[in-house]
């Protein structure tokens, strides 16, 4: 308890205290996913060669390998993908890998508004722009007594309980049931009924709630953090959700160069339900494609389909 009553007060101090000066800071982070569940599913398809699988296996670790940059000041923050080249992709996948990106938490400029509690986000999804326009997750954070240094900042651990999206990739889970791999696999590689046409998301075994572990720190006193969680008294340094792990490696407060820190204008407006209800639409219609092809359904769109 009187680390919590600490923390807080020296948050509030030099809170106070950077309110004269015009306060802007740079963080640099690096996300991770695990893929250990694709690459089961990789290893008992059939229709996959050993060459084929590890040209896939190569490009999912790219893209569950990201590095951010959150720009921030007392109230707001903006958070996007630091820019690279694209690699031109191979073999006819490209189509797929980009839906499949696009599934992946990445792409667009997040931002926040924490006095307000609004986030906005654009994103281009399908050749099409969208401006998602919503309210902040209000996420009731549980202070730890836990401590730990991150990059020479002292910090404090605090956990949450969120709600799973169910446009986020990096979300799907293997069902239960299936603990072979090939069996699996093999499942959902063969042809729909005619017939009967299910919803995509039945495939998919997603936990309603996730436990979030952050650790933040008061020497940085801003509400912010990577994405969209935010609500601590100090600068999220790390973000676990159990599959992927946001970690902070660069912190630079009052750099030379000043963000324009503003939300972005650009696509049609739509709020974060509206855009959800739109992905899994054309998941639905990615999906039967290419069963009307003779693929593999589901797993074309992991593991990158036709374009």
């Amino acid at each position: 308890m009187n680390k919590i009553i600490f923390t807080v007060v020296l948050w509030l101090a030099t809170y106070l205290g950077l309110q004269a000066q015009e306060f802007q800071g740079m963080a640099v982070y690096q996300s991770k996913t695990s893929t250990e569940d694709m690459k089961a599913r990789l290893s008992g398809n059939k229709d996959l060669t050993p060459e084929m699988q590890k040209t896939i296996e190569e490009r999912m670790k790219k893209m569950f390998e990201k590095t951010f940059i959150l720009n921030f000041n007392k109230t707001a923050s903006i958070y996007k993908e630091e820019e690279k080249l694209d690699t031109p992709t191979q073999g006819g996948s490209g189509g797929g890998m980009r839906f499949m990106a696009s599934m992946a938490g990445g792409g667009g400029t997040y931002y926040k508004n924490v006095k307000e509690k609004a986030y906005t986000v654009d994103k281009e999804f399908m050749g099409k722009e969208f401006l998602i326009k919503d309210s902040l997750p209000n996420l009731k954070w549980k202070m730890e007594g836990e401590t730990r240094v991150i990059g020479g900042y002292n910090c404090f651990k605090a956990t949450a309980i969120r709600p799973v999206s169910k446009t986020d990739f990096r979300n799907f889970r293997p069902k239960p049931e299936d603990k072979d791999a090939k069996k699996t696999a093999d499942a959902l590689a063969k042809p729909a009924d005619a017939n009967k046409k299910t919803n995509f998301m039945d495939e998919m075994n997603l936990p309603k709630e996730q436990v979030v572990t952050a650790w933040y720190t008061p020497e940085v006193p801003v509400n912010q953090g990577p994405e969209n969680y935010w609500g601590l008294p100090g600068l999220i340094l790390e973000i676990n959700d159990g599959k992927t792990v946001i970690l902070c490696s660069k912190v630079v407060l009052n750099p030379k160069e000043k963000a324009d820190i503003k939300a972005s204008t650009k696509g049609k407006v739509v709020t974060q339900a509206e855009f959800d209800e739109i992905m899994i639409k054309k998941m639905e219609e990615w999906r039967e494609m290419n069963r009307g092809r003779g693929g593999n359904g589901t797993m074309q769109i992991r593991m990158g389909g036709p374009n």
